[in-house]
């Protein structure tokens, strides 16, 4: 890879959709933390990126033996996914030019394939703006009155899922996050931000088993995503790895 590459992965969250002692980056998917599978799908396809690791500074859950990158640091996460980046960035700046690429991907997403990174790869940094996985919306989109009803349909047409890694380069990324509070701008992704600077993301189509894990039984849609990924040849596996010990409270 000729430019340097930032991954960041945002892991501060304490998943209370989940309704699990744990948070979700450490509930056991196939005898292994959610988090261990992530990066190791990071790391398949880019090995000698440096990794960012945004983690709450109260985690006494992580252990540093899963991350399997020579190059990485953990940094204090904040209380959104946008500040968690932002530290990220922070952490950076003396090491990172303005023109490094920087992915940044849901910790909670541990079925994206090493296929998908590396087309997105070679997309964003050929991309004047960058952009980020994404995948048609297929189903018929229904908004609700606010009461539990439908007040309207919805068209489709044109309408993308957006998934994760989303790619910037990192001085255009850490501008865009530091403007659009400004703005009154909600960010929820990364690309949200950049659209405020009236800049255009690049839509980079995804598979949909890139799913986020956020509710009780998308953990057991995992296992089967992973497993299918397996049998299929899309994953070897090598990436999903034996289990481990769960881990033990401090």
């Amino acid at each position: 890879m000729s430019e340097r590459l930032w991954l960041v992965v945002p892991a501060a969250g304490r998943g209370r959709r989940m309704g699990a002692a744990l948070p979700k980056q450490y509930l056991m998917l196939t005898g292994r933390p959610v988090l261990t599978h992530t990066l190791a799908r990071l790391h398949a396809a880019f090995p000698e990126a440096r990794l960012c690791l945004c983690l709450d500074p109260d985690d006494h859950h992580f252990d540093p033996a899963w991350v399997p990158f020579t190059d990485w640091r953990r940094v204090n996460g904040g209380a959104e996914r946008a500040d968690s980046v932002a530290n990220a960035l922070d952490a950076i700046a003396l090491e990172a030019d303005a023109k490094d690429l920087v992915l940044v991907h849901d910790v909670a997403r541990p079925c994206v394939t090493v296929e998908d990174l590396a087309r997105l790869y070679a997309v964003i940094a050929e991309d004047p703006v960058g952009g980020l996985l994404a995948a048609p919306v297929a189903d018929t989109m229904k908004r609700d009155d606010g009461a539990g009803r439908v007040a309207a349909t919805e068209s489709r047409e044109g309408l993308w899922q957006a998934l994760t890694p989303q790619g910037f380069r990192y001085g255009l990324l850490r501008r865009a996050l530091a403007m659009a509070p400004g703005c009154g701008v909600l960010v929820t992704d990364e690309a949200s931000a950049v659209e405020t600077l009236g800049m255009a993301p690049r839509l980079v189509a995804g598979r949909r088993d890139n799913l986020k894990i956020t509710h009780p039984d998308d953990l057991a849609l995992a296992e089967r995503v992973l497993a299918a990924q397996v049998a299929s040849g899309t994953t070897p596996p090598a990436i999903i790895g034996p289990p481990v010990e769960r881990e033990r409270d401090t």
